[in-house]
């Protein structure tokens, strides 16, 4: 199952590429796929009624189911409504009889407490049409279309802040990123190189594009690419979530290639000239305030007349890249998390690693689940249909249920009960069945909850000896402690250190309403 749905995200790669009219052969390239893989995948994709878009928009179990089965002038507020007035202004000047001076003039009134005069306004349509006639019309125009890749690394030097509470020097790695056709650059300090950082890096970069390229290389870094191989490059999981949640393609750099990263190469050269070196002498107490700092000394650089070229960076980027970047969804990256579980008897999941029951409905007891969850959400597949979807809860042991999927509330599943729990502890332990009336009783969740918990008292009942268990149960009752961990450990302990005063027993009643309170998470 896993690697079945770990080909759902390269799979939806693939759907992307053939949105962009990228053939099989070269998708098969460039996704290290097998080309009749590819073929059959895209002719599924071509007879679904649904469409490559509508494919794009499944959750990948379902998916998988249905197909298997620097100028000061730049930084003032006058420049950035200027940058988003941009393609309205190129698109007007086509139209017949329309002037800069007409659009203008028009501007001014639009904003008539920040605008630029005459003269600025058409120094910078200017630059902008000079960056845009410039775009490259080589052999290599391939590589150096606008808006049509970036470039992603880490640099090899780091820099770091001084945390205030202990006085320690806390290292930092810096992420680069650079967009070939116009050489704009873009950095953030993380506090490692680990995929989750890695991730929070290129959604931040994403964002200060306002777009988004249609392909994204990084290195062949241990956060982005798990198996390096000169064609085939085994892309993280994660990585493949992101780039279909962003509609983009990530296509690591080759190994020894220095010019498929050569953009990114030549920007860790010039981000450790004009960051590095120029905040060599200050000092920060937070990682905000150095990303704060490096932020300032990049918007200097983009800013800055590049050599022999009469525009910057940034206008040559809002010239060529801006207008074809694709949109920013409306919400921003999580990361998913894939396991396969089992719907227990309590009609729950357990999710190990929080160590948290979530409710599945009771039909699917005994069935394996896909479980995908992030940082705030768990959704739950079975068979290829989202049967439940729980805000994500952090509290160890505890219970997060829906009362509708509860085998006790439906006339059609009642094979197990606490009744038939409590009867047969009867026949082998009066004191297993009185922690088990007790574990019923007390509990403010439903019985469901707890038949995990009966089921190994009763394991635990016929590997201990019967002296120990029976001491262990009695000593759970004394102290209103009716756990199987508890009670394990009394056994494993032998029942050490247990008190031998006699202490009354606190008898369990006797009540028709087994369940006790209805309180649900």
């Amino acid at each position: 199952m896993a690697g079945k749905t770990k080909d759902m995200s390269k799979i939806k790669q693939l759907l992307l590429l053939k949105k962009d009219n990228v053939s099989n052969r070269k998708a098969a390239e460039l996704l290290g796929i097998n080309k009749e893989t590819v073929n059959r995948y895209v002719q599924k994709a071509n007879a679904d009624d649904l469409g490559i878009d509508g494919l794009l928009a499944l959750d990948d179990p379902v998916l998988e189911h249905r197909l298997k089965g620097g100028s000061p002038a730049y930084s003032d507020e006058r420049f950035e409504v200027f940058k988003e007035l941009l393609p309205y202004l190129q698109d007007e000047m086509k139209r017949p009889h329309v002037t800069l001076k007409l659009l203008w003039e028009e501007y001014v009134k639009e904003h008539p407490d920040s605008h630029y005069e005459l003269t600025q306004f058409r120094f910078h349509y200017k630059q902008n049409t000079k960056a845009e006639k410039d775009a490259p019309t080589t052999i290599l125009a391939d590589r150096r279309t606008g808006g049509d890749k970036a470039f992603l690394d880490f640099t090899g030097d780091t820099m770091g802040y001084i945390d205030r509470e202990t006085g320690e020097y806390v290292k930092c790695q810096s992420f680069v990123a650079a967009m070939p056709a116009s050489d704009y650059g873009y950095l953030i300090f993380v506090p490692s190189q680990r995929t989750e950082d890695f991730v929070y890096a290129v959604t931040q970069f994403l964002k200060s594009l306002g777009g988004v390229p249609r392909m994204l290389v990084p290195d062949n870094l241990k956060a982005a690419v798990i198996k390096t191989d000169k064609y085939e490059p085994s892309l993280n999981r994660v990585l493949e979530d992101m780039a279909n949640h962003y509609g983009t393609v990530i296509v690591p750099a080759r190994p020894v290639h220095p010019r498929d990263k050569s953009n990114a190469e030549g920007e860790v050269r010039l981000v450790y000239i004009r960051v590095f070196a120029e905040l060599r002498n200050e000092t920060f107490f937070s990682l905000d305030e150095l990303n704060a700092a490096a932020a300032l000394k990049m918007k200097a650089h983009n800013q800055k007349r590049m050599q022999r070229l009469p525009y910057t960076r940034e206008e040559r980027f809002l010239a060529i890249d801006k207008p074809n970047l694709l949109p920013l969804p409306e919400k921003d990256f999580e990361i998913i998390s894939y396991t396969d579980l089992k719907v227990s008897p309590n009609c729950c999941i357990y999710l190990g690693r929080d160590r948290h029951y979530y409710s599945v409905p009771f039909q699917h007891i005994g069935k394996t689940a896909h479980v995908a969850y992030t940082r705030t959400l768990v959704k739950v597949y079975v068979d290829g249909a989202l049967v439940a979807t729980h805000q994500r809860d952090y509290r160890p042991g505890k219970y997060t249920l829906i009362e509708s999927h509860l085998a006790s509330r439906s006339a059609e599943y009642r094979s197990l009960t606490p009744e038939k729990y409590i009867s047969r502890a009867e026949r082998v332990s009066k004191e297993l069945a009185d922690v088990m009336r007790l574990i019923f009783y007390t509990s403010q969740f439903p019985a469901e909850t707890h038949y995990r918990t009966c089921d190994g008292l009763l394991q635990l009942q016929r590997t201990a000896d019967p002296a120990i268990f029976r001491t262990a149960c009695e000593t759970a009752i004394r102290l209103e402690r009716y756990s199987l961990g508890f009670i394990r450990q009394m056994v494993e302990s032998k029942c050490a250190g247990v008190l031998t005063e006699d202490l009354p027993l606190f008898a369990p009643p006797e009540h028709a309403n087994i369940r006790g309170k209805e309180q649900f998470k």
